[in-house]
């Protein structure tokens, strides 16, 4: 559920793109509306529901929402039940929940989870499901239809459309570089992102290629040494890291005799962008696609 994660001397912070937090994603249906009481231990899963006008009324790691899913934003009216290992049941039961939004990833939790309310369980991060945007817009209509919610969801689908066409087209033509994606663990490793991954699938959408070809685990990333960015052959790609990115790291990689040989560490080959959540569902994607349209824009 959650994304872990310029600065440097062998990076100039003039290389290092930082944008602001402005809204990329178009409005979806806020209102409040009569319905049911919902809890989400998801954070794709929760973003879905504002886009379904339907609030939900806790949701777990509430605290972490504004680092790493930013938008949209969540309701000030909505409460936060805890970790979502480490549920405050308390808290859950008191809010008298009509309905419980989780994954596979949470179902050692199921039993204690139906004993508070219904337990409507989606999967979209599971092995052999195939492109993780696929799977979001289906688990999005599936709980559209729990919900009650089949015209919402829709509209709101065809927003989505709408909107990655877009960044595809203000792409189109433009001499765009191939892609690698990644979160900075430490100065030695990095997440790297690929298919079936959501920013996988975000990039084939919009039209730019993914500068590392091989596939990853379901979750869409994988856990790499940084000396393993050389196997990135196409001197004209680009190195995308999310924020956070650990303090310490660009100092650290400036000072590495290993990442100066990589073309990376070329001046131009290094961008941050703000967080977009890759263990999301449609908004993350479209999050992620706006930022990164937005970049490659500017810099093409």
């Amino acid at each position: 559920m959650f994304a872990e994660a310029g600065r440097s001397t062998g990076v100039s912070r003039r290389y290092v793109l930082q944008f602001a937090g402005a809204s990329l994603i178009p409005a979806p249906l806020f209102a409040q509306s009569i319905g049911p009481r919902i809890v989400s231990l998801d954070y794709g899963l929760a973003s879905t529901l504002l886009s379904l006008g339907l609030p939900p009324v806790g949701i777990s790691d509430l605290a972490d929402w504004d680092r790493w899913v930013v938008e949209p934003p969540m309701p000030k009216s909505v409460v936060d039940i805890g970790s979502s290992f480490e549920v405050n049941f308390e808290i859950l039961v008191a809010l008298k929940p009509d309905i419980i939004l989780t994954t596979p990833y949470l179902d050692e939790l199921l039993p204690k989870l139906q004993s508070v309310a219904k337990v409507v369980r989606l999967e979209i991060f599971t092995p052999g499901i195939g492109p993780i945007l696929t799977a979001a817009i289906a688990a999005t209509r599936k709980l559209a239809v729990e919900l009650g919610r089949e015209n919402e969801a829709e509209q709101f689908l065809a927003r989505a459309d709408v909107f990655f066409a877009q960044c595809r087209s203000r792409l189109v033509g433009k001499n765009l570089p191939p892609v690698a994606l990644v979160n900075f663990m430490d100065a030695r490793h990095a997440r790297i992102y690929s298919s079936p991954g959501l920013f996988h699938n975000v990039l084939e959408r919009i039209g730019v290629r993914n500068a590392w070809t091989r596939e990853s685990n379901y979750w869409g990333f994988e856990t790499i040494g940084i000396e393993d960015l050389s196997k990135v052959t196409d001197p004209d790609a680009r190195l995308i890291a999310f924020d956070p990115v650990p303090p310490d790291v660009l100092p650290k990689l400036g000072q590495s005799p290993l990442w100066n040989r990589l073309a990376f560490a070329r001046p131009g080959h290094l961008s941050i962008l703000p967080p977009a959540l890759m263990f999301g569902m449609v908004n993350e994607a479209m999050r992620f696609a706006g930022l990164l349209t937005d970049l490659l824009e500017k810099e093409a």
